[in-house]
């Protein structure tokens, strides 16, 4: 894992880690991280893209509305969104915004050292499984963990034709992956674990629990303390400070479409205010309510009134 700096890159044909570890910022600064650039290469597809630099599907696909997903371009040029604002929450533990289906670690530190935070994309629930709200914590943690199929997703294989057994043994069929950090919530029934289908990180396409990319679960696996407290929220909108500079992000919900469009000037309050409850500003309502509009996945700068 790399320390990133904050400067913003300019063009970049390479990125070797999938995941980084940012600076955290201070003085109630919220964003991290910078927006990269990847020339496409023969054997390149968003997807692949995505997982080198430690980002989904449907944030490859948001911020590169344009480009195919399987034949992007060969010496095409996509953008690659891994600049964030944090989540309006807490920054101890882990924290996953359901919204923009990414998890935000923020390890525990000595005295002397500085503080930073970890993202990772991850696999959320769909529609009528969809991952639950609120507070957990770990509790267990797993390697090469079993998988007992609850008796619903049995059947529903079983709809399909396909036999599922009772207990699934670890290895390729078994779609924990081989780590698993087991949940509080639910009696036990969540999971934030890896998977034998790496392609569909970042898609709501789980039955609630929390899928990630298998190099970054093991990492998190090792990092991650029985324990540790997790939150998990959904905050489709965020805004944040960078010195002066106030940046909002928008995530295009998968499980609702359109729900962006249909923004009201009350949430946009709300979520201003929560911005400024540290220091005060004035922004351009009308120019913020058409930036609204752009369901940038990429954040952008609101313009402050003088």
């Amino acid at each position: 894992m790399k320390i990133v700096s904050f400067l913003v890159l300019g063009l970049l044909e390479f990125a070797g880690a999938a995941a980084a570890t940012y600076p955290l910022p201070s003085n109630h600064d919220a964003l991290i991280g910078q927006v990269q650039y990847a020339i496409v290469r023969q054997e390149d597809t968003l997807l692949s893209l995505g997982r080198t630099y430690g980002v989904g599907y449907q944030e490859m696909v948001a911020a590169n509305p344009t480009v195919d997903v399987w034949l992007p371009g060969v010496g095409s040029r996509v953008v690659i969104p891994t600049q964030h604002v944090l989540p309006d929450a807490p920054r101890q533990g882990i924290v996953i915004n359901i919204a923009e289906q990414r998890l935000y670690y923020f390890p525990a530190r000595a005295q002397d050292q500085l503080p930073t935070v970890e993202t990772y994309p991850v696999s959320v629930g769909t529609a009528g499984r969809e991952t639950p709200l609120g507070r957990t914590q770990v509790v267990a943690k797993y390697i090469n963990p079993i998988w007992y199929p609850p008796e619903s997703i049995r059947k529903e294989h079983a709809a399909r034709g396909e036999v599922l057994p009772e207990v699934v043994m670890p290895g390729t069929d078994n779609p924990l992956g081989d780590f698993a950090l087991r949940l509080s919530m639910g009696s036990g029934a969540y999971l934030i674990h890896g998977t034998n289908v790496p392609l569909a990180i970042g898609m709501a396409v789980t039955h609630g629990c929390l899928r990630m990319f298998p190099e970054d679960i093991e990492h998190l696996f090792n990092a991650v303390p029985v324990g540790t407290p997790v939150l998990i929220v959904n905050q489709p909108y965020k805004m944040g400070w960078a010195g002066d500079a106030l940046f909002m992000q928008m995530h295009q919900q998968e499980l609702a479409p359109n729900k962006l469009k249909q923004a009201d000037m009350t949430q946009l309050t709300r979520m201003f205010v929560s911005a400024t409850q540290f220091r005060s500003a004035k922004i351009d309502w009308h120019d913020t309510e058409q930036l609204l509009s752009r369901e940038s996945i990429v954040p952008v700068r609101v313009r402050l009134m003088p």
